[in-house]
């Protein structure tokens, strides 16, 4: 199964029939009849072609073909835990509607959700800039108004987003005495409608929760795990190319010995030997099948693989019963619990760093 497939291109819808102009001249009294009655046939015909264009566009729009999506209702609950480190380097942010940021949205756009986790390191300035700064010159350079190709534009967006950040960042590290040399990871998840966008920098990770629509043989319903974001580690071919081409060396499984990202928010040290700040992007589409998505930094992923965070928190899901809270519903407890006892267990498995974990719960 291919998630990341591009958009389809927007069906085109055909317009009302036109009738073709008859030229006047002069007739009999019998002629004249003819003719008006020959002019309320093609009235008639004109009225029912406008009339069927009209039920196939309802028919469109109930099939999707004109996007009037269902919209997925989405929740963020989030966990962090410094575990054994002195200090919380980690930072997120949670926008399930993000609409209140942008001036405006593109004609056929109807809601912007925006989640992110971003796991610092050589401390928390890098994270924390970036939890401040990325959404706000997202919401910027977003598209707006009636424009084609939406899902292109949001892409470039994306990239041109982080860009700015970095840079940003790295001029304002460069002006202090010493200069900073933190860095740090992101993983952002924007969700524009019923299409899901992730952006990536470094090991932080996405990972989505769906259910096949089929149950099997024994009437269950079996469970798939899907990676929403692509790791950037310096061992990985392709990022040890770059790393080499610009110069710098990968020994120990880091960039110079030192660095275990190859892509990353600041380390302004390290970008002068291929370390860069362009994320991989990907999309899926949502589906009534969707349960939720986990953001996670990779203190979570260093004790639990993806499928067992997965199925970690459906269990927790599917416990019996839960303690009511005031304000909240019982899936609402539930997801609560599971993002807290997840970021819990990390750490009692062992992880000694920052662990920072969002549950996006996804509903239709």
């Amino acid at each position: 199964m291919d998630l990341f497939d591009d958009l389809p291109e927007p069906t085109q819808t055909s317009g009302p029939v036109s009738a073709a102009p008859v030229t006047a001249r002069p007739q009999s009294t019998k002629e004249e009849e003819e003719e008006e009655k020959e002019e309320k046939s093609i009235k008639r015909k004109r009225e029912d072609a406008e009339s069927c264009t009209d039920k196939r566009e309802e028919d469109k729009e109930e099939r999707g073909e004109i996007k009037k999506v269902c919209l997925p209702v989405l929740k963020g609950y989030v966990a962090a835990r410094r575990g054994e480190r002195e200090e919380m380097q980690d930072a997120h942010v949670l926008l399930p509607d993000m609409s209140s940021c942008l001036s405006a949205l593109p004609g056929q756009v109807t809601r912007v959700s925006y989640f992110a986790v971003f796991d610092g390191h050589g401390g928390a300035r890098a994270s924390r800039f970036a939890a401040e700064h990325l959404h706000h010159n997202l919401s910027k350079k977003f598209p707006s108004g009636d424009t084609e190709n939406v899902d292109k534009l949001i892409k470039k967006c994306l990239l041109d987003t982080f860009k700015q950040t970095d840079e940003d960042f790295l001029k304002k590290a460069s002006s202090q005495k010493p200069a900073w040399k933190d860095g740090s990871t992101a993983t952002c998840v924007l969700v524009v409608d019923d299409i899901v966008y992730v952006a990536n920098l470094g090991d932080s990770r996405a990972v989505l929760c769906r259910l096949e629509a089929a149950a099997a043989a024994d009437g269950q319903r079996r469970l798939v795990t899907l990676a929403l974001s692509k790791e950037h580690n310096p061992t990985m071919y392709e990022e040890r190319m770059r790393i080499q081409r610009a110069g710098g060396t990968v020994r120990d499984g880091r960039v110079l010995g030192v660095l275990e990202v190859s892509r990353s928010f600041g380390d302004g040290q390290y970008k002068r030997c291929g370390v860069i700040s362009s994320p991989d992007l990907r999309r899926c589409q949502l589906t009534a099948n969707d349960r939720f998505i986990i953001l996670a930094c990779d203190g979570l992923f260093k004790v639990f693989s993806a499928d067992e965070a997965v199925k970690f928190v459906l269990n927790i899901l599917q416990e019996g019963s839960v303690e009511q809270r005031a304000g909240l519903t019982e899936e609402e407890v539930r997801f609560e619990a599971a993002c807290q006892q997840l970021a819990s267990e990390a750490v009692r498995r062992g992880c000694a760093d920052n662990v920072t974990v969002i549950l996006v719960s996804v509903g239709f």
